[in-house]
C-alpha cells in the first residue's frame, strides 16, 4: 500500500512540474555592461599657479679694496641667509602618450617663476673683527627654466634647468651700536637645476613639491656710505661675494584646456 501511495505521489509530481514550469516567466538575457577604461590625466597646456616655501643662501665675502684702493684679497667670512618666499609661476607643457604603458608619458615644458623673498643672514668680519658685521639680504628670486619629466597618469616627476636671478642687498654695521656704515646692491644672474613631484588631484588642478639649487657665482661690489649719512656716497671698500641658494617650495597649479582624455 505504501509503495502504491509513493508511486502515485511521484506520478502526480511529474505531471504537475511541467505545468508549473510552463507558468514561470521566461528568463531574460541582458547584455553585460561595457567596461569603461579609466581616464588618463593630461598634462598638456598652459598653466598658472602659486608657490610658497623657504630656503637659504650661502654668501662668502672677500675684501679686495679699501677706500677705492685695491689690496690683497682677505677673506671676511661667510653667512647663511635664511627665510621664506612666496610667488607664482606660469608655463606650458606638452606630452606624448603610451610611453612604457597606458597612461605613461614623457612630458616637456617651459616655465617662468617669480618670488618675493626674505632671506637674511650676517657674520662678524674676520678682517675688522667684532667692530663690523656684514649682512646679506635676498628680497626677490626669478627662475626661467626648461623641464622634462615622466608621468604615471596623474603623477608627474620632472627635472628642470635654466637661468636664475636674485635681487641682493649688502650692508655693513658698526657692531657695538648697530650703526649703518656702508651698503651695496645688485641684480645677479646665474643658473639653476631642480626637481619636483606633481600630483593631479582634480580636473585641471595639481599640487607639487619642488627643490631648486641656484649657482649664482661670484661678483665684485663697491660699498659706499648711505645717502643721508655723515658723508653720503663715500667709497669705503670693495668686496667679492660668492653666492649659492637652495630653495624648496609647495606649488599649486591650474592647467587650462581639457585636463582628462579618454584611454584607448
Amino acid at each position: 500500500m505504501k509503495k502504491l501511495f509513493l508511486a502515485t505521489v511521484g506520478l502526480i509530481a511529474l505531471s504537475v512540474a511541467p505545468a508549473l514550469a510552463a507558468d514561470l516567466p521566461a528568463k531574460v538575457y541582458t547584455k553585460a555592461p561595457a567596461i569603461v577604461p579609466p581616464p588618463i590625466y593630461n598634462w598638456s597646456g598652459f598653466y598658472i599657479g602659486i608657490n610658497g616655501g623657504g630656503g637659504s643662501s650661502r654668501d662668502c665675502w672677500t675684501l679686495n679694496a679699501l677706500a677705492g684702493i685695491g689690496i690683497p684679497a682677505v677673506g671676511e667670512g661667510c653667512s647663511n641667509a635664511t627665510g621664506g618666499l612666496v610667488g607664482g609661476q606660469i608655463g606650458y607643457r606638452w606630452q606624448t602618450y603610451n610611453v612604457g604603458g597606458p597612461g605613461n608619458s614623457v612630458v616637456f615644458g617651459v616655465e617662468a617663476q617669480g618670488d618675493w623673498a626674505d632671506f637674511k643672514g650676517s657674520n662678524t668680519s674676520t678682517f675688522f673683527g667684532p667692530l663690523l658685521t656684514n649682512q646679506t639680504k635676498i628680497d626677490a628670486i626669478g627662475l626661467f627654466t626648461g623641464q622634462v619629466g615622466y608621468a604615471w597618469n596623474n603623477v608627474l616627476w620632472y627635472v628642470k634647468a635654466g637661468a636664475a636671478v636674485t635681487d641682493n642687498k649688502y650692508t655693513g654695521f658698526f657692531t657695538p651700536t648697530n650703526f649703518l656704515i656702508d651698503t651695496a646692491s645688485e641684480t645677479r644672474w646665474g643658473g639653476t637645476v631642480g626637481t619636483g613631484i606633481e600630483v593631479g588631484f582634480a580636473p585641471g588642478w595639481s599640487v607639487a613639491f619642488e627643490y631648486n639649487h641656484l649657482f649664482m657665482g661670484s661678483s665684485n661690489h663697491t660699498f659706499s656710505t648711505p645717502v643721508g649719512g655723515f658723508i653720503p656716497g663715500f667709497v669705503t671698500r670693495g668686496e667679492r661675494i660668492s653666492e649659492d641658494v637652495d630653495m624648496g617650495t609647495v606649488r599649486v597649479n591650474y592647467t587650462f584646456g581639457g585636463p582628462v582624455v579618454a584611454k584607448y
